[in-house]
């Protein structure tokens, strides 16, 4: 096979390219003499062919020989490339530490200048300080002053009992305002503009139960009690105490007198027949209260009706000591004659109680229709019919009730019921366009009001024996 002679070597094209020219030039001439077959053919073909495979192997021998330069020139240019590469990274490190060192140099420079400065300074004073004389010369040592300056005792003193009385009236004031529960009447008719029908004072002794009844049929003591302890008219301890511990009695029935009257003498021209106390919530004092007003109204010989018509939970029994498996739940759930589920209390013959019997939810909810007729009936046989509510805020029957009564008296607990509430059970109470008398304030205490008093004989008497218990 031909070969082009340029991209052979020099050396190459003036021997072999002769020699190889020559030859094709003796295989033409005897190619056209002689046949393919002629020996002299044959001889002129094998040495063409001998030839053109040592230009091969020369061909390729240059070209490993050129390759291997190649990689070479190549593996010196890497070479070249990572020296230049160390070298410019030695001389940019070179080129920092130069600048560093020129600033540490200004630097080192101007603290020498600053340190030369200071040495000459010190030498200057220390040549002047030579050639100055002092002319000071202590005349007399300091002495501490008989009377302390700071601080001034009697100032100090002022100071702290005028902020003092500052910080105490503005605690008061603040907690005045801060303070949203109804304390005493006057609170009550600013805020509410409703009546109070009388304040009862805190007994703590009893709390929750009937006051004990003495021979006279009201809460006062026997006067057998009072000679057991040592004579009506004795002074020693026994009797002593023995009229201190019945002060506050006597003087919370006063009270409920008090409350009686002003109930029944609201309305002139007409007594209320049926009474309903109710509450805004649980635990103020109402079912208490409705049992002392059924006493006391029945201690003046007129016929008395007591209702418990709080059949969640009926306290009316608890506070009388009366059983409690029949009453006006029967009357609702089983159609009985509240007549006959009437129960009588000892030494009160004008009153009759009508206790709640079991409580039931159920029969709560069909508590107002059956109580209506038990009103149309009783108050044609009682002079006054009071009913024991439940708590208004969270129950509907007392709603129900309100509207079938003659006057509906809301009892609350000073210093612990919310006016909120107590204006939320007014309102309630004028939607259904209930006769509201009024509200008996329960557990006064002396620091609450300047109404609080003791009622009667027995609270002058007995003031100096008992002191009222804060709750």
């Amino acid at each position: 096979m031909w070969r082009c002679p340029a991209v052979l070597a020099p050396g190459f094209r003036s021997s072999s390219a002769l020699r190889l020219a020559e030859t094709r030039e003796r295989f033409v001439t005897v190619a056209s003499q002689y046949g393919s077959g002629h020996p002299e053919y044959k001889k002129a073909a094998s040495q063409l062919s001998e030839l053109d495979k040592q230009l091969d192997l020369l061909k390729a021998s240059i070209g490993r020989r050129v390759a291997s330069d190649y990689q070479q020139a190549q593996n010196r240019e890497g070479m070249l490339k990572s020296a230049l590469a160390d070298t410019k990274a030695e001389f940019d490190q070179l080129n920092s530490r130069s600048f560093e060192y020129k600033a540490l140099k200004q630097e080192a420079e101007s603290d020498k200048g600053l340190y030369e400065e200071l040495i000459r300074k010190i030498k200057e004073a220390g040549i002047n300080s030579s050639f100055q004389n002092s002319s000071i010369r202590l005349a007399d040592s300091a002495r501490p002053a008989l009377k302390p300056v700071f601080p001034d005792l009697k100032l100090n003193g002022l100071i702290a009992l005028l902020f003092s009385a500052l910080i105490a009236v503005g605690s008061a004031i603040l907690a005045d305002v801060l303070d949203n529960t109804i304390r005493d009447p006057e609170d009550i008719q600013r805020t509410l503009k409703t009546d109070v029908l009388g304040s009862l004072p805190v007994v703590k002794q009893w709390r929750g139960h009937v006051v004990p009844v003495g021979s006279n049929g009201h809460g006062h003591a026997a006067a057998g009690e009072l000679e057991s302890s040592g004579g009506a008219g004795g002074r020693d301890g026994r009797n002593e105490k023995a009229l201190a511990r019945h002060a506050p009695i006597s003087s919370f029935e006063e009270a409920i007198r008090t409350l009686r009257d002003s109930i029944l003498l609201s309305d002139a021209s007409q007594r209320p027949r049926s009474l309903l106390l109710t509450s805004a919530t649980p635990r103020e004092g109402k079912t208490t209260t409705a049992v002392h007003l059924a006493l006391a109204h029945s201690g003046q010989k007129r016929k008395t009706l007591l209702i418990d018509a709080d059949l969640r939970r009926p306290g009316v029994h608890t506070r009388l000591g009366l059983g409690n498996s029949e009453g006006l739940r029967d009357v609702i759930t089983a159609d009985a004659d509240w007549r006959e589920l009437l129960q009588k209390l000892e030494g009160h013959p004008d009153l009759d109680i009508l206790v709640g019997g079991r409580s039931s939810q159920r029969a709560a909810d069909r508590l107002g229709a059956v109580l209506e007729r038990i009103l149309e009936e009783a108050t044609k046989e009682y002079d006054l019919v009071i009913i024991d509510a439940p708590p208004l805020l969270g129950f509907a029957e007392p709603l129900q009730m309100a509207a079938i009564v003659d006057a509906v008296v809301v009892v609350t607990l000073a210093g612990q019921t919310n006016r909120n509430a107590v204006r939320s059970v007014l309102t309630s109470l004028k939607r259904v366009k209930a006769n509201v008398i009024g509200i008996a304030l329960n557990e006064v205490r002396k620091d609450m009001s300047d109404r609080y008093y003791y009622y009667g004989y027995y609270g002058k008497y007995y003031s100096k024996y008992y002191k009222p218990t804060k709750t």
